[in-house]
């Protein structure tokens, strides 16, 4: 059963100072949380010279029709392994359904069925992962590392990658020109 604690469904947004360079101003689309550990697909940077029509003819699919979109860094582990978050319209045999907002299909059983008409409405590739392993989500959030926002299809389909991260920090009412690069203790 998932708590409140539990970041599923949800965005992390990076916050200014976060100590890792890959994450500067990261998007993170969180896909699974629970007290095992947690996996997200970064959605807020895409890789220069790789398009999605490139990815489909590397891997023998015509493209078709399909729109030549972007495809974004979804994270440092694995980064030659493909995702797909997409609308719930669509499922595949390894599908898994993200909190009843979007999904996230990693077979290339989706890539087909985008090229050929026949996937979902709306879709985002992704190579690589951000994962974490038991509770060290749980301390990085409880540090000066992430913001958590509610996940919103409109951040994830119809914002370009290099806002995304501006307007999720907006959308929670926070200008993030004005948050400090460190946390301070008390």
């Amino acid at each position: 059963m998932q708590t409140a604690s539990f970041l599923t469904g949800q965005f992390l947004l990076a916050m200014p100072g976060i100590g890792d360079p890959r994450f500067d101003r990261a998007v993170i689309a969180m896909c699974t949380h629970d007290e095992d550990g947690a996996l997200g697909i970064g959605i807020g940077t895409v890789i220069d010279g790789l398009s999605f029509h490139d990815m489909l003819t590397q891997l023998d699919i015509a493209p078709g029709d399909t729109p030549d979109v972007p495809v974004h860094l979804g994270g440092p582990c694995e980064p030659r392994r493909g995702f797909v978050l997409h609308s719930l319209d669509w499922g595949g045999a390894d599908t898994i359904e993200v909190a009843g907002r979007w999904a996230m299909s990693g077979t290339v059983d989706v890539l087909r069925a985008i090229a050929s008409g026949s996937g979902p409405s709306r879709w985002l590739p992704a190579l690589g992962y951000a994962g974490w392993g038991e509770g060290q989500l749980d301390g990085e959030m409880r540090r000066h590392g992430w913001f958590n926002v509610e996940g919103d299809d409109a951040l994830l389909f119809s914002t370009p990658a290099d806002e995304r991260w501006a307007k999720g920090f907006a959308g929670a009412g926070i200008d993030p020109r004005m948050l400090a690069v460190g946390a301070g203790t008390a």
